[in-house]
């Protein structure tokens, strides 16, 4: 679970980061819900 949070964490911040270049509000919000779904595994399966 670690290993699918790290991956998560860190497509969203190349979705926002990518979204704040291009200035697309989609990238921006698709990086969010993937950082709260990230978030939510993290709170979900804590040890």
């Amino acid at each position: 679970m670690r290993r699918l949070f790290r991956t998560l964490l860190l497509a969203a911040m190349v979705l926002v980061a990518a979204g704040f270049v291009a200035e697309t509000r989609w990238l921006l919000l698709t990086g969010a819900w993937v950082l709260i779904a990230a978030l939510l595994i993290e709170l979900v399966y804590r040890p």
